[in-house]
């Protein structure tokens, strides 16, 4: 497992060459990640592959969990800016489905880096590594726009949360060699389809609000505040 990060943040880049600088260093470390795994992947080889001084590469990323934790939130970034228009006659769950399993097949046509981004990301502290943050956001964007969701409760975010985490664990599963194909998909459309159902008249609308509970605020004493059920 990768050692926890550096307790600072990596330097922003402010120039247009400084953006490319930062992206070559981060295509390079994803070469080398996919290659031989995070745990060969050595700074000073990104930095000499890259064609900058170590230095550099420590300005902008004072550790590995920094570097591909900085990869993944690039890659999530990218699947939500290529999300393709939902096509007629699909439901808001299958289009997250959909744009699940597409995240999922990209990820492990290089399984040696999908295995170091997770493992960094996991390891990485929200506090000092700010792309983290790009995560979770580039996540949640990429599912709200799959659903259509256009203005987000926070019980649309918190069940897009409990799905983005079961998603982890599907691909870390498939990444193991736990999970088949066959059924790392049938538990994601599961998943979909319990977490995504559209709020059914006992629920709160349609701000996304829990379902209400048929027996709250009811009189204990009577019939609907003890329940009908005979035990």
């Amino acid at each position: 497992m990768p050692r926890i990060a550096e307790a600072r943040a990596g330097a922003e880049p402010t120039s247009p060459r400084q953006r490319a600088r930062r992206q070559s260093i981060l295509r390079v470390a994803a070469d080398l990640a996919a290659e031989t795994g995070l745990e060969r992947v050595q700074m000073h080889e990104v930095a000499k592959s890259a064609g900058v001084a170590i230095g550099t590469l420590y300005r902008y990323f004072p550790s590995k969990i920094h570097l591909f934790t900085a990869l993944m939130a690039d890659q999530i970034e990218g699947f939500a800016a290529r999300l393709p228009q939902r096509g007629p006659g699909v439901s808001s769950e299958d289009a997250v489905f959909e744009a699940l399993g597409s995240a999922t097949r990209k990820l492990l046509r290089r399984p040696a880096l999908a295995t170091a981004m997770i493992q960094s990301a996991n390891a990485a502290r929200a506090s000092t590594v700010p792309d983290l943050a790009r995560i979770d956001s580039g996540f949640l964007d990429l599912l709200l726009r799959a659903w259509g969701v256009e203005r987000p409760t926070e019980h649309h975010i918190t069940r897009l949360r409990l799905l983005i985490l079961l998603w982890y664990g599907v691909l870390q599963s498939r990444l193991n060699e736990r999970l088949s194909p066959e059924k790392a998909d049938a538990d994601l459309r599961m998943a979909c389809r319990l977490l995504l159902a559209p709020e059914t008249d006992g629920g709160a609308g349609a701000d996304g609000g829990a379902g209400a509970d048929p027996g709250a605020g009811a009189d204990p004493g009577t019939e609907a505040g003890r329940g009908t059920g005979t035990g």
